[in-house]
C-alpha cells in the first residue's frame, strides 16, 4: 500500500465526472477546491461530485477549502502588459484606480501597503521575478527603482522580501467562503497566510460559529513569520501545508529546503500532519511526463517524511491531470520502499497525558518488533492513528470506524487506510472477530498472520481507547469471563 497520501486540486480541467473518478482510481485521496480562483457555484458542483466519485469507487476522499487569505496583488494595466527595465523608477500607488495602470505607476489591492515598508526595502513581484527596491514612501505613493526587471501583467502577487506585511489572515471573502465550505460539508479547511497561532484560533472559533466543529484546520506556512513562529501554530492547527511559492518568495529559495525538511519534522514531532505542496510537478500542466528534477522533489518530500504531496496547476488546468496523479503515486511507492526514520525510537522518553495516546505508541512499537501484518484501531476521533501514524512503519494502520467525517480525515495521514466499522452494531464479544473477518475480507491479512488491535471498553466513545490486544488470524478464541 502507498503510505503518502496524494493531493490534487480540482479546476477546469476535472470538471468532467469522467476525469475526476479517474483521478480517484489512479489514487487521489483529497480533492482541493481553490477558493482563490472560480465560483462557489464550481465549488458546489466539484464537492457533489468528488462525493459521488467516492461513492461509485468504494474509497473514501477528504475535500479540502483553502481559503485566498489576504494574497497581496497589483492591480491591472490598461493597455495591457508593460516591461520594466532594470535601472527605471516604477511607483505603486494604493490609490490609483483599479485598471489605470500603465508604464509608470500601477495600483494595489492592499490599501495599508505604504505603512508596511520603508526606504530599502525589497519588493518581489510574481514569485520574484521582478524585483524591486524601495526608494520612497509619501502618502499613497512608493516610490521604487527596478532592480530586475522583464515582462509585467495584470494581477501578479507582491510579497516583501523577509515578511513583514500586516495584512490580516482573514479577509471579508474569507469568511463568507468559509461559512460555504461548511455548507458544503468540506473536511479540511486550510488557512492561508497566517502569521501566529491566533490567527488558526480565530479560523477555529468561525468554524464552530457556522456549525463546522469537526473539520479540521490546515495552516499554510507561507510567510517569513509563521516559520518563526511554526510550533506555535502547529499545536493550533490539526496539519501544515509547506506552500513554497509564497514561502520561497519571503525567505529566498536557498532557504526553502531546509526549511522544508524541518517544517515536516517538527510537525511529526507535534503529532501534526504535514503537506508538501507548489509546483511538484509543474512541467505536467503541458507535458505527459514529469522532469528528473520533478521526480526527485516528490521523492526526497517523501523521504523527509511528509504525511501529502500536493499538485496545483497539474490537476486544475493541465492537460494530464489523471497521468499526474498516476505519476506522484509511481514515485511515492518507490520512496517508500527506502526511507527510514532517523528517530524511530524518538517517543521512548516522551511522558503521555492520555491513556489513549500511550496505547497508540505502544502498538507501532510493538507492530514494529514481532511481525505484525497490520494495525486495527477501533477509533471515533481517528486521534489514535494519527498518532500511530508519527512513527514510520510499513505495517498497514487501518482506522476502523462508524463516523464518515473521521474516515475522510484520516486520509491525510500518512500509513492510515479508513475502514467503515461501526463497532456499536456488534456485541463486544464479537467486535475482534467481526474485525479480523473484514481485513480477511479485503486482502490485508490472512491465515496465521498477526494482527494488533486496539479499542475501548467504552465502544462508540471518543477518547475511550484504552487496551491492545495481539492476536493470530484463524487462532482467536475470544474467552469472555
Amino acid at each position: 500500500m502507498r503510505r503518502t497520501k496524494i493531493v490534487a486540486t480540482l479546476g477546469p480541467a476535472t470538471d468532467t465526472q469522467k476525469t475526476l473518478e479517474s483521478l480517484i482510481a489512479a489514487g487521489l485521496d483529497a480533492a482541493r477546491l481553490n477558493y482563490s480562483h472560480g465560483h462557489i457555484d464550481e465549488h458546489e458542483a466539484r464537492a457533489r461530485a468528488v462525493r459521488r466519485g467516492a461513492r461509485r469507487a468504494g474509497r473514501e476522499v477528504s475535500i479540502i477549502a483553502d481559503l485566498q487569505g489576504p494574497k497581496i496583488r497589483l492591480q491591472r494595466f490598461r493597455n495591457g502588459p508593460i516591461v520594466l527595465a532594470e535601472d527605471a523608477r516604477f511607483v505603486l500607488d494604493t490609490s490609483l484606480g483599479a485598471d489605470a495602470g500603465d508604464e509608470r505607476r500601477v495600483g494595489v489591492t492592499y490599501k495599508d501597503l505604504p505603512k508596511d515598508v520603508k526606504r530599502g526595502d525589497t519588493l518581489l513581484i510574481d514569485d520574484g521575478r521582478i524585483v524591486l527596491r524601495v526608494e520612497r514612501v509619501a502618502g499613497t505613493a512608493i516610490t521604487t527603482t527596478v532592480v530586475a526587471g522583464g515582462e509585467l501583467s495584470n494581477n501578479k502577487g507582491l510579497n516583501r522580501e523577509g515578511g513583514g506585511l500586516s495584512a490580516r489572515a482573514l479577509t471579508a471573502k474569507d469568511r463568507r467562503d468559509l461559512q460555504h465550505a461548511v455548507r458544503q460539508g468540506c473536511d479540511y479547511l486550510a488557512l492561508s497566510f497566517p502569521r501566529s497561532a491566533e490567527d488558526v484560533h480565530t479560523a477555529r472559533r468561525l468554524l464552530d460559529r457556522a456549525g463546522g466543529a469537526g473539520i479540521g484546520i490546515i495552516a499554510k506556512i507561507e510567510r517569513a513569520e509563521a516559520v518563526d513562529a511554526a510550533d506555535d501554530i502547529i499545536d493550533a492547527a490539526d496539519g501544515i501545508m509547506i506552500a513554497r511559492g509564497d514561502l520561497g518568495v519571503e525567505i529566498g529559495d536557498s532557504r526553502l529546503p531546509p526549511v522544508q525538511k524541518q517544517l515536516i519534522k517538527r510537525a511529526r514531532r507535534r503529532h501534526r500532519f504535514a503537506i508538501t505542496a507548489t509546483q511538484m510537478m509543474n512541467s505536467m500542466i503541458d507535458a505527459p511526463l514529469p522532469t528528473r528534477a520533478e521526480v526527485f522533489d516528490v521523492a526526497n518530500a517523501v523521504l523527509d517524511g511528509t504525511d501529502a504531496v500536493m499538485l496545483s496547476g497539474e490537476t486544475s488546468v493541465g492537460r494530464y491531470p489523471e497521468r499526474a496523479v498516476a505519476a506522484m503515486a509511481r514515485i511515492c511507492i518507490e520512496a517508500e520502499k527506502q526511507w527510514t526514520e532517523y528517530e524511530p525510537d524518538s517517543m521512548l522518553d516522551a511522558s503521555f497525558t492520555r491513556v489513549d495516546q500511550a496505547i497508540a505508541m505502544s502498538a507501532i512499537y510493538c507492530a514494529n518488533r514481532i511481525g505484525v501484518k497490520a494495525i486495527a484501531a477501533l477509533t471515533e476521533s481517528g486521534a489514535v492513528t494519527r498518532w500511530m501514524s508519527r512513527i514510520d512503519t510499513d505495517i498497514p494502520i487501518f482506522a476502523l470506524s462508524r463516523n464518515p467525517q473521521t474516515l475522510r480525515r484520516v486520509t491525510l495521514y500518512r500509513g492510515v487506510q479508513p475502514m467503515d466499522f461501526d463497532v456499536t452494531a456488534v456485541h463486544y464479544t464479537e467486535v475482534t472477530r467481526e474485525v479480523l473477518a473484514q481485513l480477511t475480507a479485503i486482502g490485508a491479512v490472512a491465515r496465521g498472520e498477526r494482527v494488533i488491535l486496539t479499542k475501548g471498553d467504552l465502544h462508540g466513545h471518543s477518547g475511550g481507547t484504552n487496551g491492545m490486544k495481539i492476536v493470530t488470524v484463524g487462532e482467536f478464541v475470544e474467552h469472555v469471563g
